[in-house]
């Protein structure tokens, strides 16, 4: 670790005290304001559909400008959308709020690029500890993100509006951070020909079995972490629970998506990265176990630890993977690629996510989630028995 990565690790906890924040109040905003209660998380779901939306926008901020400008301009937008959400808020215009988390997705396209970038803040033989230990500042937003929004609840009359509010500094804070990083130049080639059509084209790149397993692992692992997450507010205020509770179970579940990261690396180069995204499709069934077993507040708190446990090792052995099937002339389009089919599937599963648990109850919304883990597991015994491109898999 040097000090490059150490910042960017602190701006991984910044930018998930932003997500975490919105997942602990978006819901509960839109349920207070929302025309119909199955609008309730479309909050949630603007925010992640636009960061689908912004992806080949990003890629291409990322590939004319570099990794600090394109980064500083994804937190200039966050900073102004978390003002006008604390607007809507306050003045209860849904659609508005909705609006304003949607432009918020640029940010959110922007910040998911950081782990990418850690990779190339380090040697190529720690690529993986690199990624994993920046995702571990991602600790930061575990215990500033629900509390944050406990803190700042009752700030103002209405609800959240300080909770919002708080996060246009958040976003401050960031923006003096990420000034501080130095990350490596832009290749000549790619400044002299920002145009030219360098390296493969990416359908070739997305044909790959390697890139195929990374991206679905990828966005299934985070599908299901978001299916229930953001169901876990809702379902939690329906039986009777506080949100201070809430605030707990998000806390120890963002713990659990991230605590890892100090040896999630470690793990994959000394056991290799299917082994290590194995465990994490088991630690998916065994949370919809326990979240199926009842609604008492320890079942919210174990299933959700558990549920950020295996979102951990699928999502960073997913981008480990993901690591090797491009060159870096090709980063922006491979890494806007994944990106896209991530956001994608977290704008589906936002929806879901409060349509079901509103509708068909908490325990019909995770024995639905069983499937997409029986395919993420499939998925891995498919690539692990390929046994021509056995020698492309980090060990």
């Amino acid at each position: 670790m040097n000090l490059n990565l150490w910042l960017l690790a602190f701006a991984q906890g910044l930018f998930l005290t932003n997500n975490v924040t919105f997942i602990a109040i978006n819901g509960l905003v839109g349920w207070s304001i929302a025309p119909l209660g199955w609008m309730a998380t479309l909050p949630v779901v603007g925010y992640v559909v636009g960061g689908a939306l912004s992806t080949g926008m990003v890629a291409k901020t990322q590939k004319k400008y570099g990794r600090k400008m394109s980064f500083q301009l994804g937190l200039v937008v966050g900073m102004l959308s978390a003002a006008v959400c604390a607007y809507a808020a306050h003045t209860q215009q849904f659609w508005l709020l909705v609006a304003s988390t949607m432009v918020a997705g640029f940010y959110n396209a922007n910040a998911s690029l950081y782990r990418f970038a850690a990779a190339e803040l380090a040697l190529p033989a720690f690529k993986e500890k690199a990624v994993s230990l920046v995702m571990a500042g991602g600790l930061l937003g575990a215990v500033l993100g629900p509390n944050l929004a406990q803190w700042t609840k009752s700030i103002f009359a209405v609800p959240f509006v300080g909770a919002y509010t708080a996060l246009v500094f958040i976003a401050l804070l960031s923006m003096l951070v990420i000034s501080r990083i130095q990350f490596p130049e832009l290749p000549k080639d790619q400044k002299n020909q920002a145009t030219a059509d360098l390296g493969r084209p990416l359908a070739e790149i997305v044909k790959q079995p390697i890139f195929i397993v990374a991206a679905l692992a990828s966005s299934l692992g985070y599908g299901v972490m978001n299916l229930l997450m953001a169901a876990t507010p809702l379902a939690m205020q329906n039986c009777g629970l506080s949100f201070s509770d809430t605030a707990l179970v998000l806390e120890w579940h963002v713990i659990g998506m991230f605590a890892p990261g100090f040896f999630t690396g470690h793990l994959i180069k000394r056991f290799g990265v299917l082994r290590i995204m194995g465990i994490g499709v088991l630690l998916n069934f065994v949370c919809i176990a326990i979240a199926l077993s009842g609604q008492e507040l320890h079942q919210y708190l174990i299933a959700l630890f558990l549920l950020g446990l295996g979102w951990n090792f699928l999502f960073t052995g997913g981008t480990t993977l993901a690591l090797t099937t491009y060159q870096p002339v090709e980063k922006d389009r491979a890494q806007g690629a994944i990106n896209f089919i991530t956001f994608a599937v977290l704008a589906f599963t936002s929806f879901a996510s409060g349509a079901m648990v509103t509708t068909q109850g908490w325990s019909m919304l995770n024995t639905l989630s069983l499937l997409p883990v029986f395919v993420i597991g499939l998925a891995l015994i498919w690539l692990a028995i390929r046994h021509a491109i056995a020698h492309n898999i980090p060990s």
